[in-house]
């Protein structure tokens, strides 16, 4: 299953790289990122019936719906939480005016990064929790102050100018003042110069592990199983790229999706520091976080139905 997995998931990297024009730049049309969304959903579906039906003829139907559920549910989990990675690159590329033409490839790059990133501290997470239980409770207390705090600063917006991560490049490497293609460095004079797409690359990275500290140790509290953690992780980081593409235009209008999320966070550390007194069964947290995430889109849109439409957005 594991050797399957890995194979699938750098099968579709190649097609995305050398066969779906991911090395050429271009501009992702609404109906390519529908597209995309439509195929890493329908894969991700795909994916828990064939778990389920594997499962079922080796180790019996009870664990194979419990092992699909707790699928369904980390993937649901995961896939929320990095719609606010997308607020985040939103606010990455419009602060460098990054053509959309040229975001296409700088995100792939960030989806590769963010896999490696995922996969070891997937292994390092579940083997701490594996030696030391008890820090399935600082996990859950982590989660819970996080989206307390994701409540008390929603409205508040990043200053990037302000980030010491992009200050410290700034006073470091020789940057070019404009952008060179798709290219992260380039020879002027002899001399390497790294490009403003170099710097964006490095916010992005950044961001993906900042959010893999809130993520992964949300996932633990469905399951602990590394291959179920794995997949459903990467099924979500896979398939974030289209999703950017497909709501980068109309970010603003999901406003209470932040709220809706921090919500989740509240509700899943909560559920990791109440198990030795309540168990709540998986179906339920699935049915709670998907109730949480669509209500929040549902307000979103019904209270920003009536703002004017950008020019992003008419065109």
């Amino acid at each position: 299953m594991w050797a399957g997995f890995i194979v699938f998931v750098l099968a579709m990297l190649a097609l995305d790289l050398f066969v779906f024009g991911g090395r050429s730049a271009h501009r992702v049309s609404v109906k390519e990122a529908l597209a995309w969304v439509t195929v890493w959903v329908s894969l991700a579906l795909a994916f828990a019936a064939l778990l389920w039906w594997y499962l079922s003829g080796t180790v019996g139907a009870e664990i194979a719906e419990r092992k699909t559920l707790e699928f369904l549910a980390g993937y649901l989990i995961e896939q929320s939480l990095s719609v606010d990675n997308m607020f985040v690159f939103v606010m990455i590329f419009g602060y460098f005016a990054v053509p959309p033409e040229l975001q296409r490839r700088v995100l792939l790059y960030g989806v590769l990064g963010a896999i490696v990133m995922r996969a070891v501290m997937i292994f390092a997470g579940v083997w701490l929790v594996s030696q030391f239980a008890w820090l399935l409770y600082v996990f859950g207390a982590f989660l819970a102050i996080t989206g307390i705090k994701m409540l008390v600063f929603a409205e508040h917006e990043p200053d990037l100018e302000q980030n010491p991560l992009l200050r410290w490049l700034r006073g470091h490497l020789r940057i070019t003042p404009g952008f060179h293609g798709e290219s992260f460095f380039v020879r002027n004079n002899g001399v390497l110069w790294a490009t403003p797409m170099f710097l964006v690359l490095v916010l992005i990275e950044a961001s993906d592990l900042v959010f893999a500290v809130d993520s992964i140790p949300a996932i633990f509290a469905v399951t602990t199983d590394p291959f179920i953690v794995f997949t459903s992780n990467i099924f979500a980081i896979m398939g974030l790229r289209a999703l950017y593409f497909l709501l980068a235009d109309m970010a603003d209008r999901f406003h209470l999706l932040k709220y809706g999320l921090a919500i989740v966070l509240v509700f899943i550390g909560g559920k990791m520091l109440v198990v030795p007194w309540f168990h709540l069964p998986i179906q339920w947290s699935l049915s709670i976080v998907g109730a949480i995430i669509a209500i929040s889109v549902v307000l979103s849109l019904a209270l920003s139905k009536d703002k004017p439409a950008t020019a992003e957005e008419l065109s």
